[in-house]
């Protein structure tokens, strides 16, 4: 039988569609935390043959998502934010991982770790949801 939060990433996966163009793949997701993978395709790259910083955010902001709403809430982003500490080229493959820094009946902060396939930090993402009240 799955556990509420593999329902629930199954459900939010099922109808997101950009993080399925994007390549995204769900590692694993626990209660309150994710982790993500993409491999950096080309078309992802901007004029100087790095990657774009929306693809670091995107990725990021997904994985936050899937973490968010994995404790069974329903959670809307009201702020986020990101530092792009490292180069992303074409080809790398990006890890985030998700995790909760604090939480209260109707908000939470999250951090995001970005490192590529030789472990060093490409990106720090850091977001705060609302959770709605709303059961999935």
């Amino acid at each position: 039988m799955p556990s509420p939060n593999e329902i629930v990433s199954t459900k939010m996966y099922d109808n997101d569609a950009f993080s399925k163009w994007l390549g995204i793949e769900l590692i694993e997701i626990n209660f309150g935390e994710c982790i993500a993978r993409l491999t950096v395709r080309d078309d992802m790259l901007n004029g100087f043959k790095i990657a774009h910083g929306g693809i670091t955010y995107s990725l990021a902001d997904s994985a936050f998502a899937f973490a968010t709403n994995s404790i069974g809430h329903q959670a809307v982003s009201i702020e986020t934010s990101i530092s792009h500490t490292g180069k992303v080229v074409g080809g790398d493959i990006l890890t985030a991982t998700t995790s909760r820094i604090h939480k209260t009946r109707k908000f939470a902060s999250y951090s995001v770790t970005i490192i590529n396939q030789n472990d060093v930090l490409v990106a720090s993402f850091k977001g705060t949801v609302y959770y709605t009240g709303k059961e999935w």
